[in-house]
């Protein structure tokens, strides 16, 4: 998600890479992304106008929201010193969000697991299984 120094969003969230490291596992080039975020940031030019933007934004369901507070429930008692009982939380997060990558694979460093390890490679296995869902393809099976 790209937001400027308004506040406003110019760019829906999308799943981007920073470099090629990893082209060959997940087969998407970076360069158009990062020829964009140069015309932006050097010529002040978006990739999309407004509208686009909005009707790209992917409105998260009620499961995703609830996720979203179960996995913050789970990084507070996770600070606080009660990992057993935020694991419960960062579990159920990615029970009711299982293909979003900040709750799966972003909790896995707070929990002590490899997120390029043995861990990751299974959520990823299920999101190969599942079409590799990315934030267009869920938006446009939402209607």
């Amino acid at each position: 998600m790209w937001i400027d120094e308004n506040g406003r969003i110019v760019r829906p969230p999308a799943i981007e890479y920073g470099s090629n490291q990893f082209k060959d596992f997940h087969g998407k080039d970076c360069e158009p992304h990062l020829a964009a975020v140069r015309r932006w940031v050097r010529e002040d030019v978006v990739p999309m106008d407004a509208d686009e933007v909005a009707a790209r934004q992917l409105v998260p369901t009620q499961e995703e929201q609830l996720a979203r507070a179960e996995f913050a429930l789970a990084w507070f008692l996770q600070q606080r010193g009660d990992g057993e009982a935020a694991e419960k939380h960062f579990v159920r997060a990615g029970e009711l969000a299982p293909f979003d990558w900040t709750i799966r694979r972003g909790s896995m460093p707070i929990r002590g697991l490899d997120p390029m390890g043995p861990d990751f490679f299974e959520i990823f296995r299920e999101w190969m299984e599942a079409g590799r869902p990315d934030y267009e393809s869920i938006a446009r099976s939402r209607g």
